[in-house]
């Protein structure tokens, strides 16, 4: 693509097309930006159009797909075609910085967040000159550029604080500090300067504070790892900084909305969170500035409101006294009782009350509400961090501490009791606090796992909480239920069975409550209860006790999907899942009507899938009633093709991308059923599987493969006969396959399954270029993981077709490679194969090869004789060789670039590991000793003194062994 007028004006338009709501102009002008995308110059013209073009909204939307093309297609992966070419790679970093900084805020952000993408990948070694380049605009004086910077630079150094240590790390680090440290430090000291000197300017003060709380996140990120000398020594500087700006109040900068954080919360939110790492991971060198941090921040939350605009501060502010109060060496700060009443009284209790902006979220945006709530991603609400205040108090103060809390429990409760339909919040923060007081340790597996002995959890339970959960009124004081249903959750390992019993029912009345939460956790509920273990490994709750629920809590689940709000609620999804996975066989009779419900629902999510973990249970929730079904009565199988079919059809017609892995996998299910043929409206799909297109993402391979094996297997004979012009297509998705690092084992995968079953005949043109093309990938690349495969596939080869067959295709190949496969490959490596069914393969294959041979036993490859039998020995006897080299230790293979669906696995689809041996050899071992007893019969003497003269001793005795196991003798 040229850089001209005209093709800035036609990507113009498509573009502008990409923003019509109407599917039918906005696809094809997907898809056509798609297909050009691989093009010179694309994203080049891209900024060129977010530089130039009159029309904003046509600049905000280069500035996206120009982030969205570099996120895709920047990072290169092995074994795959460079996504974007040198020349422009080099043009894009050449001008973005500079691009960035000149752009409208809007668009800044886009292009700030593509540098970090390619900062991420490139940077220091392929882009060294980008902090030099950054660091110079610091002097520029003006904030809308020098902010642009350190946005920047907050997400190319965000990943410090998640990355594991190593050196690299260190060394990029090391250079960062050294060219960002000092000029961040003079600009953190300029800016608060210029803070002072426009002190009475509104909008000069807003760009400033924006300065510093970029500044201190950076602070943040580049001290996480370790404690770098130079913040050490310029410790004073920040730090006196920091308390300063903790402790200011600009009248000017204060905001009247009650809902969003103002620039001054943001910015003493962030140094809460410096000041708590300094006290968590470097306490000695910040021992001299912690009490005036721990003063400044006790009364910043003394006098803090309780408006949702603080949130952020307050909970950072309590998790820094949090963490400083489980140090042992600051205990003494918190040891005087009066203090301990006060930061009860004045921080935790008025913390976890429920307040009005929760019970507008509670009503009228229950995802979010769930979300904070369940999912533990209410890091930064004030009730989780009150609640680890709790925690960190109780770990040197928990007698004191659960005193002094059982007295305001009590008269919460107290004060519930007078007025239940006024004061319901006092019962509701009285379950919260016995929550919190309560829990030590927690999983999400089995909720509690450690309680404070000094709070009785059943006696709370039967006393206040089982009457929230009987209440006939199920839509009456929706918050007091939705506690009560989360205390069974999450005390569920704590609470005897016969009270889970208990509530079983009680729960399952619940699914039919209107509260999008209270249903929500009831579903929630019953699915962790489904999964607790009881003793000898099996569930806690059986069948058998769930049989008088069975009915109700079918019905109830698939009612409740059916409320306002929950079409796609995935508690419910995956409650129905566990529950047909617990109930097993005794779902059967409710099938023929469930599975009318579950293939409707997949053709209204397949129309615009959204909530992808909701979509994953229905897939496997499908896949169960198949089992399940089908396990009972193979000949059910056609009933639900007839329902699965259409939809399934749907969905590979209109190419629903995020869905393609999924149906592979139940098609592979319903295909693997079957006896052995397969029905036409499977063969009428198989030339649709061998589509390169579909072999192009990456989520698709495994299950489109096994979808293969699963032809090959039931039908090889048929693909032979009425497809076999679609043979080299099967082979071509082998070539693909196999060329890959990533995905040359599935290559195997589908090459054993074709020489397992396909007729020999039909495949005899294709072997020998088949050998050909493993050989020169051996030479091109030769990893364990495919050495592996290669062993299995050679010892399978020959347990089909024979060992003579197998010598003379590689003979065929060239003069003696069968000796030097031998030699090279199978004698040294044999030892790193792993798995029964692998091993098995690889001793029959490799006692053909020994014993039915003639060229082994009087040709140059004789000599190669003994150290082969040595080598199947030590298959049997020694254990499994798992080194890797050094090379080849730190290569991800699961590392899939962009945004392809990654190939998600359907537990309940999975496929029995499958034995092309079988029972016809049932030991390998006594295989191997009536297999030489016979070739020594055949030229009697030669087998034994092959032995006597060049087997090891322990090898010798160990064969002793297989042959009088075996009872024969060799001759």
């Amino acid at each position: 693509m040229e850089l001209n007028d005209a093709n800035l004006q036609s990507l113009t338009e498509f573009l502008r097309k990409t923003l019509d709501p109407d599917p039918t102009v906005r696809r094809p002008a997907e898809k056509f930006l798609e297909s050009v995308e691989g093009n010179l110059n694309y994203p080049l013209l891209l900024l060129t159009m977010l530089e130039k073009s009159q029309d904003t909204v046509i600049r905000v939307c280069a500035a996206v797909t120009f982030k969205n093309y570099i996120k895709r297609n920047w990072r290169i992966v092995e074994d795959e075609p460079n996504k974007v070419s040198d020349q422009d790679r080099t043009a894009i970093k050449a001008n973005i910085v500079n691009l960035m900084l000149s752009s409208p805020e809007q668009i800044q952000k886009q292009l700030s967040d593509a540098i970090s993408i390619i900062g991420r990948e490139d940077f220091p070694q392929k882009w060294p000159d980008l902090l030099t380049e950054m660091v110079t605009r610091f002097r520029s004086g003006d904030f809308h550029i020098i902010n642009g910077v350190l946005r920047t630079a907050h997400s190319l150094f965000k990943r410090y604080r998640h990355e594991f240590k190593s050196n690299e790390l260190w060394s990029e680090i090391k250079l960062v500090l050294d060219t960002f440290a000092l000029p961040l430090t003079e600009l953190f000291k300029a800016t608060i300067e210029l803070c002072q000197t426009h002190a009475a300017d509104v909008n000069a003060l807003k760009v400033l504070f924006s300065s510093l709380t970029l500044i201190s996140k950076l602070f943040y990120s580049l001290n996480f790892q370790d404690l770098p000398e130079f913040f050490e020594d310029n410790m004073e500087t920040w730090m006196t900084n920091f308390h300063g700006l903790l402790t200011l109040d600009n009248k000017l900068l204060q905001t009247n909305d009650e809902e969003e954080a103002g620039l001054l919360e943001l910015l003493k939110s962030q140094i809460c969170d410096n000041a708590a790492l300094y006290a968590q991971k470097y306490d000695e060198e910040f021992q001299p500035y912690l009490p005036r941090f721990v003063t400044a921040i006790w009364n910043l939350l003394v006098s803090t409101g309780q408006e949702v605009k603080y949130d952020l501060l307050v909970s950072n502010a309590i998790q820094f006294l949090a963490s400083v109060c489980e140090r042992p060496h600051y205990k003494h700060l918190f040891e005087d009782q009066n203090t301990l009443t006060s930061i009860c009284e004045k921080v935790i209790v008025p913390n976890m009350e429920f307040r009005s902006a929760d019970e507008e979220a509670f009503e009228d945006n229950s995802e979010e509400y769930i979300r904070r709530d369940l999912e533990g991603s209410d890091i930064d609400t004030r009730r989780r961090a009150a609640c680890d205040l709790v925690r960190g108090l109780c770990k040197f103060f928990e007698g004191p501490v659960t005193a002094i809390f059982s007295g305001y429990v009590s008269s919460m409760l107290g004060e519930y009791a007078k007025n239940p339909g006024e004061n319901w919040k006092h019962k509701d923060a009285a379950i919260y606090l016995v929550t919190s007081l309560a829990s030590k340790a927690q999983t999400q597996k089995h909720g509690i796992t450690q309680a404070n002995e000094l709070v009785n959890l059943n006696e709370f339970f039967v006393n206040h909480i089982l009457s929230d959960l009987k209440s006939p009124n199920v839509n009456e004081f929706p918050v007091l239920k939705a506690d009560a249903i989360k205390y069974v959750m999450i005390f569920r390992s704590q609470l005897p069975k016969e009270q889970l019993l208990q509530a079983v029912p009680l729960l399952i009345s619940h699914l039919q409550a209107e509260s999008t939460v209270e249903h929500t956790y009831s579903a929630h509920a019953l699915e962790r209860l489904f999964t607790m273990r009881g003793p000898n490994n099996t569930t806690l709750i059986t069948p058998a006790e769930m049989a008088p629920f069975t009915e109700q809590l079918l019905n109830n689940l698939f009612k409740a999907l059916a409320l306002p709000g929950s079409a796609e609620n995935e508690y419910i999804m995956k409650a129905i899942m566990r529950s047909f996975s617990l109930l097993q066989e005794s779902i059967v009779p409710y099938i023929p009507t469930l599975i009318g419900q579950l293939t409707h629902k997949l053709l209204l999510v397949s129309k615009n899938p959204s909530k992808p973990h909701f979509n994953h249970y229905l897939f496997e929730s499908l896949c169960l009633s198949v089992r399940i079904t089908c396990k009972a009565n193979p000949t059910t199988v056609s009933s639900f093709e007839e329902a699965l079919f259409p939809v399934i059809t749907e969905i590979l017609q209109n190419d629903v991308q995020e869905f393609l892995p999924y149906v592979f996998q139940v098609m592979s299910l319903l295909l693997e059923i079957h006896s052995n043929s397969i029905p036409s409206s499977y063969m009428a799909l198989f030339p649709h599987l061998l589509q390169p297109v579909l072999w192009e993402r990456t989520g698709n391979i495994p299950p489109l493969v096994r979808l293969l094996q699963a032809y090959l297997e039931k039908g090889g004979a048929s693909i032979a006969g009425s497809a076999a012009d679609k043979i080299p297509g099967l082979l071509g998705v082998f070539q693909k396959l196999i060329a890959s690092k990533a995905n040359d084992h599935q290559g195997f995968y589908l090459l054993n399954s074709i020489i397992e079953h396909m007729p020999p005949e039909s495949i005899i043109q294709y072997r020998k270029q088949i050998f050909i093309l493993l050989f020169q990938r051996l030479q091109s690349s030769k990893t364990t993981k495919f050495i592996k495969s290669f062993l299995v596939f050679i010892n399978l080869y020959c347990v089909k077709y024979g060992a003579i067959a197998l010598q003379e295709i590689f003979d065929s190949i060239q003069p003696k490679m069968f000796g030097m496969v031998l030699e090279k490959i199978i004698i040294p490596e044999v030892q790193k194969v792993s798995g029964p069914v692998e091993k098995k393969i690889c001793a029959v294959g490799i006692t053909k090869v020994l014993t039915e041979c003639p060229s082994m036993m009087d040709t140059e490859y004789t000599k190669l004789w003994t150290p082969l039998l040595q080598a199947l020995i030590g298959l049997f006897e020694l254990p499994e060789d798992d080194s890797i080299p050094d090379d080849e230790h730190f290569v991800d293979i699961e590392d899939a670039p962009g945004y392809q669906t990654a190939f998600s696995q359907l537990a309940f689809a999975g496929k029995k590991e499958h034995d092309p041996i079988g029972d016809s050899v049932g030991n390998p071992k006594i295989l191997l000793a009536q297999s030489l007893y016979k070739l020594s019969t055949a030229c009697p003497g030669r087998v034994p003194s092959m032995l006597s003269t060049s087997l090891n001793a322990e090898a010798l005795q160990f064969l002793q062994g297989y042959l009088q196991a075996a009872t024969v003798q060799l001759v």
